[in-house]
């Protein structure tokens, strides 16, 4: 799991192809949203949940530090 920003992670998978693709992890104001590979499916491996879960639960905490828009 890469960190891009203080609010974006990046999970490394492959598509179904076998190629080298990323899920991206980010908050959008008290949302956490998941961007997976265009037209694709994510492929991960046992580690690679693993850091979705990381990215997913920093993602929450995240979201829990700043206040609701609205």
């Amino acid at each position: 799991m890469t960190s891009t920003s203080r609010d974006e992670w990046s999970v490394s998978c492959r598509d179904l192809a076998g190629r080298r693709r990323d899920l991206t992890v980010f908050v959008n104001s008290d949302k956490v949203v998941l961007v997976a590979p265009p037209g694709e499916a994510a492929v991960l491996g046992p580690l690679d949940v693993g850091r979705l879960r990381a990215a997913l639960r920093d993602a929450v905490v995240a979201v829990a530090q700043h206040p609701a828009n609205g």
